[in-house]
């Protein structure tokens, strides 16, 4: 999954690019639903009104909720994907890796100590 010689990032910047741009339609989206949506207290719901319409105000309240759920499902989804996108080929350097690599190096046997 990770490379060294960064082949990701030769696809990985289109797929970037494509997948934000998915991202912000989805949200878009997502902004656009909830505000048609009936509100409980009535202040709000662009989409209220009376009767007439083809579909009844409970299959709208029906229909809407399920389009919210998967605009959310794809939004989390293009979420998490572009942050796997955006850290993958990073090397976090760790302390620890610089503080064992700049550490004398101590011999295994015991140096005897010679007299001069």
């Amino acid at each position: 999954m990770f490379y060294k010689n960064n082949e990701i990032f030769k696809i990985g910047g289109n797929m970037t690019t494509i997948l934000l741009t998915i991202h912000i339609m989805i949200a878009v989206s997502l902004v656009g639903v909830v505000l048609l949506q009936r509100s409980e207290g009535g202040a709000l719901g662009i989409g209220g009104g009376g009767g007439g319409g083809f579909m009844t105000a409970r299959g709208t309240a029906n229909l809407l909720t399920r389009i919210t759920a998967l605009l959310a499902a794809a939004f989390f989804v293009t979420s998490i994907s572009l942050a796997i996108l955006a850290g993958n080929g990073r090397q976090t350097p760790s302390i620890i890796d610089e503080v064992i690599e700049s550490a004398p190096v101590i011999p295994d046997t015991p140096v005897v100590p010679t007299e001069q």
